[in-house]
């Protein structure tokens, strides 16, 4: 799991422009659209988007893409709660790890639970993949980075995203033990999927949490990098207490002058150096 974490790690550095910029900006829009065309045509968008196993081996190939566009169902108001919260964790999330990473996050529990579905039809003909699943897992990797973040739990009362995502997966625990095998068995193989890549993408700090707890785990990463990982922690701390988050160290650049700009953190330095996307690949790596 580990080699697989800094798998994702190399390559979100060494493809800064991998994904799509603004991806929840699209998603949400697309969702937006979705539920306009629902209101007119009784629903018959999402019949056309929604995941099936069956219509897609007969040829109906874009369901593989489009259930991602499919909204939570509920009115209006809830609709655009829903819509907004979601692209404020999704954009938290890419200002967190870049766009590359994110991309590759939200596609990779995509793909799995693709092929987990098409997987569990051999004992379940309607296999359960749809959207929701996958901003709940959002929300989990948003409450992991940030967990003293406040949310507003029916826009009243404040509640820290940390416990919040305790008791989704609390829930989410006896929801599966009350349901049974055969009714684990429908929802299982998607919440694996999702699950799976978040142990991929979060297992430093799940390994950091067990460590805490007395449970040891194995470090087999180069002292390079365990030097590195601790600058990371040092400079988020102080970056709080300035008017940025990313500046380049050749040009200057920051993110807040240049919103659009891409930074990366370079992995090769001693120590925690950040570069725009025109000098990552083009500078001289600190030594010490």
């Amino acid at each position: 799991m580990r080699k697989l974490n800094a798998a994702v790690d190399r390559f979100a550095y060494s493809h800064p422009r991998f994904g799509i910029p603004n991806l929840m900006k699209f998603l949400v829009g697309i969702m937006a659209v979705v539920f306009v065309l629902d209101l007119f045509s009784n629903g018959y968008a999402s019949y056309m988007l929604y995941f099936d196993a069956d219509l897609v081996l007969q040829g109906e190939l874009w369901r593989l893409v489009t259930w991602m566009f499919l909204p939570i169902s509920g009115s209006l108001f809830w609709i655009f709660i829903n819509l907004s919260f979601y692209y404020f964790i999704g954009t938290a999330l890419e200002e967190y790890w870049g766009t590359a990473k994110f991309t590759l996050f939200y596609l990779a529990c995509a793909v799995l639970m693709v092929v987990f579905g098409m997987i569990s039809t051999l004992w379940n003909p309607l296999p359960v993949v749809h959207s929701g699943m996958l901003n709940r897992i959002l929300f989990l990797a948003f409450a992991t980075l940030y967990p003293d973040a406040l949310i507003r739990v029916y826009l009243i009362l404040p509640v820290k995203a940390k416990w919040l995502a305790v008791l989704y997966v609390v829930l989410t625990i006896y929801d599966l033990l009350r349901s049974g095998l055969w009714g684990a068995l429908f929802t299982l193989p998607q919440l694996l999927a999702v699950w799976l890549v978040y142990l991929v993408f979060f297992w430093d700090k799940i390994a950091d949490l067990l460590a805490e707890f007395g449970f040891a785990v194995r470090h087999q990463n180069s002292q390079q990098t365990i030097h590195f990982k601790a600058a990371v922690k040092q400079q988020r701390k102080k970056a709080q207490q300035q008017g940025y988050r990313h500046k380049c160290e050749v040009c200057g650049r920051t993110d807040a002058d240049f919103p659009d700009l891409q930074f990366r953190y370079c992995s090769k330095c001693a120590g925690y150096h950040c570069f725009c996307e025109d000098h990552i690949f083009n500078h001289t790596h600190f030594t010490s």
